[in-house]
């Protein structure tokens, strides 16, 4: 039977606990072959055979205490296994059509009231207004309350401060409950059930109502800091206007954004954002595409350029054709394919998880023999001994070991996309920093992609004529090399007068008739046909043919006038895009289908090595030569030529300007093929993991001493809950410093 898969957005998660839960709850679904939870994101995506009942698992993650919608359009068969990419982390790109990206609780499902510890929803208003919130003011009005009684009298202060206490604990009871029966008995939930109860049995009441007083506190604290990561990457998609401007039978009226069909027409006025993505069919202005490529200078873009959504209109009135549905542009492919990242999980956090598995029972069994062992052999008084196991419960919460590599993962996804960094979840993430070699492609990635006239020798006229006159003689063609004498011509501000008799000669050049001069514009071979070049200006074309250039002669009325020489040029950030790799200590090599002269001008002018003549399986060969070596090799290319050799790296880095191709074929992608970008993308991958390292030295570390601490006697219940929470708080705000990293 076919697998299909479906997602959702779930509401109300704020801890690597809830997607635990929820992870193995619908694992438990008849059917079910897997599920990958996001809390930073809000979604999970769910895998089946078709024969599980939808609504079961939904029943499933409701009974939690979750709130669960599904993203539309997202169930279709899922891909077999030969099909995936090699890092397959349990997304696919098939259908960017369909999936919305409300808010988490944009669709107006019921929670259970009370159910989860996490009910509000981060940050969709003030904390104080948020059913947890609310719980969280009763429960410590009712301890302040508890404690005047006991003083006004003394005799019902025990009474007092149980109540107290069964304000917050019964819903905190009946998750716990409904955890055990979903299949995860050691829940944080229950952990504090039993610890809260233990603690009124041994008449400590008191520290019982401000222990569940404080969980409730620092839930709070981890949802308001869930809700900021979270916020983080959603407020990418604010980044779309509403409204845009269509134009509709020669007149232009204000429709909703996403009710813009492709092909559509639409007029962006000066300094308004673009509402989709989309080809320019009139107009020439300067966009802003800071929002979505991190690109800080403003892009000049004309006819027939591709424009992005949410980027800003500079200085004149454009009208642009439409070439995505909102739920497709770039913005959103963007959200969904960091969202879909943060679902799969990296190695670190694997681990972590299958640790955290024997970990708390572990904690429960140490609890048990502390509070039992010294009173039955050593005679212990068993009032402080119990009391000692009930704290050690509480410090044992694997919550802030649980988030650590979870949280750091997905305020680096969140960071890189800002800033035009994509990479497909947290394997890949992982693996960037290990690399030790870049193989680049050459052309549109260490280079421009388009030759430029870099050389303009006259054997008599000026140069500006010798420009001029090739100009005149280019201007109908729309080969590469006459763009690039055009562009310089209109760069340089050379008249180009125009031309008549223009005639093609297939393989040599082009020829015509301009103020009575007879033009020939020819390739050097073309030209030695005529007899027309002296050995010295033979001598001159060879040495611009060793640098790696394309020549053409210019006649006027049969004799040589000049030459003209094209090459593609290094991009402006290339030299300092690989000295960067070089201080991190990455080396850079340069694989090029391109010949092996133009290759070795190249990259001597960048100081790399180099391979050239190389067909697409010789890149794969020489990227699998260097893994054998011991590299850990990225290769570099435009997703499309270099598919192979992509695929064979250890992580293939697409460059492009947000194209289908940059986003979906590669682990990592380069939304504004700035070569420096590579190397931020391995700096960010070093930080997230030196950030990951903090996590767990802080969330073990803060374990490590209270431990020691409560079974010495120095600390008890309550201090245990702070280290507990205070060490999932400290975790997820230590990660959300990714979020303001200036790379």
């Amino acid at each position: 039977m076919a697998e299909s898969e479906t997602r959702y957005r779930v509401g109300g998660m704020d801890c690597a606990s809830c997607a635990t839960k929820i992870d193995t709850a619908v694992r438990r679904v008849a059917g079910v072959a897997d599920v990958s939870v996001s809390v930073m994101a809000g979604t999970m995506t769910v895998r089946h055979d078709g024969s599980s009942d939808l609504k079961v698992i939904e029943k499933k993650v409701t009974g939690l205490g979750y709130s669960v919608a599904p993203l539309a359009g997202t169930a279709a068969p899922a891909r077999t296994q030969g099909s995936q990419h090699r890092h397959d982390h349990g997304h696919d790109h098939r259908d960017h059509a369909g999936h919305d990206h409300d808010h988490p609780h944009d669709h107006g499902e019921k929670e259970i009231e009370g159910l989860h510890r996490h009910d509000h929803a981060p940050m969709a208003g003030p904390w104080w207004q948020s059913r947890k919130g609310r719980l969280t003011i009763l429960s410590g009005a009712a301890l302040v309350a508890a404690y005047a009684v006991g003083h006004l009298v003394p005799a019902i202060a025990s009474y007092a401060f149980i109540v107290a206490m069964l304000i917050g604990l019964v819903p905190i009871a009946r998750r716990a409950i409904m955890a055990a029966f979903s299949g995860t008995p050691f829940s944080i939930e229950m952990l504090m059930t039993i610890a809260a109860v233990g603690a009124v049995i041994i008449n400590a009441g008191e520290e019982a109502a401000t222990v569940v007083f404080l969980f409730l506190v620092g839930e709070l604290l981890e949802g308001v800091a869930a809700g900021k990561a979270r916020e983080s990457i959603q407020s990418l998609t604010g980044l779309v206007p509403k409204n845009a401007l269509l134009e509709d039978n020669g007149q232009t009226r204000e429709v909703p954004a996403e009710s813009l069909a492709v092909g559509a027409i639409i007029m962006v006025r000066p300094g308004d954002r673009i509402s989709a993505d989309g080809i320019i069919i009139s107009g020439e202005s300067a966009i802003d595409e800071a929002p979505v490529t991190g690109e800080s200078t403003p892009v000049r873009k004309g006819v027939d350029a591709v424009v992005f959504a949410g980027t800003v209109n500079g200085d004149a009135v454009l009208r642009v054709r439409v070439t995505a549905a909102a739920t497709d542009n770039t913005i959103a492919r963007v959200v969904k394919l960091v969202e879909e990242a943060q679902e799969s999980k990296a190695p670190t956090e694997r681990f972590i998880d299958r640790f955290s598995r024997y970990y708390t029972p572990g904690v429960v069994v140490v609890a048990a023999l502390v509070a039992v062992v010294p009173p039955l052999l050593f005679a212990g008084p068993w009032g402080e001994w119990v009391y000692k196991g009930l704290a050690i419960l509480l410090i044992g919460c694997p919550c802030a070991l649980v988030i650590s590599t979870p949280s750091a993962i997905a305020a680096s996804l969140s960071s890189g996309a800002r800033r035009g960094l994509l990479m497909k979840g947290g394997a890949v993430l992982e693996t960037l920093g290990k690399v030790t070699m870049v193989a680049f492609d050459k052309t549109g990635t260490l280079t421009e992609g388009k030759p430029q006239v870099t050389d303009i020798i006259s054997f008599g006229p000026t140069e500006a004529q010798v420009l001029s006159r090739a100009a005149v003689l280019e201007q109908g063609s729309s080969h590469p090399l006459a763009l690039a004498i055009r562009n310089r011509a209109k760069a340089d501000g050379v008249p180009v007068p125009p031309a008549f008799e223009l005639e093609a000669l297939p393989g040599k050049g082009v020829s015509g008739k301009v103020g009575g001069e007879t033009l020939d514009l020819l390739s050097p071979p073309a030209a030695r046909e005529r007899g027309t070049l002296s050995a010295e200006q033979d001598a001159c074309i060879m040495a611009l043919n060793d640098e790696g250039k394309s020549v053409s002669v210019l006649l006027v009325n049969g004799v040589a006038a000049g030459l003209i020489a094209m090459r593609d040029e290094p991009r402006e950030d290339a030299e300092a895009g690989l000295a960067a790799l070089k201080s991190a200590g990455v080396k850079a090599m340069m694989l090029t289908g391109d010949n092996k002269r133009t290759a070795a001008a190249v990259a001597g002018m960048l100081g790399i090595d180099w391979r050239g003549e190389m067909m697409p399986e010789d890149k794969q060969r020489v990227v699998g030569e260097l893994k054998r070596q011991g590299f850990v090799v990225a290769k570099v290319g435009d997703g499309i030529n270099d598919a192979p050799a992509l695929a064979a790296a250890d992580i293939g880095i697409a460059m492009g300007g947000g194209t289908d191709v940059a986003l979906e074929t590669a682990d990592a992608a380069v939304l504004h093929g700035r070569v420096g970008d590579v190397a931020q993308m391995i700096e960010l991958s070093k930080r997230t993991m030196r950030n990951i390292l903090q996590n767990i030295t802080i969330a073990l570390g803060l374990k490590a001493v209270f431990l020691v601490t409560t079974i010495i006697g120095i600390t008890g219940l309550w201090p245990a809950i702070l280290a507990d929470t205070g060490a999932t708080v400290l975790v997820t705000i230590n990660a959300l410093r990714l979020l303001r990293i200036k790379i």
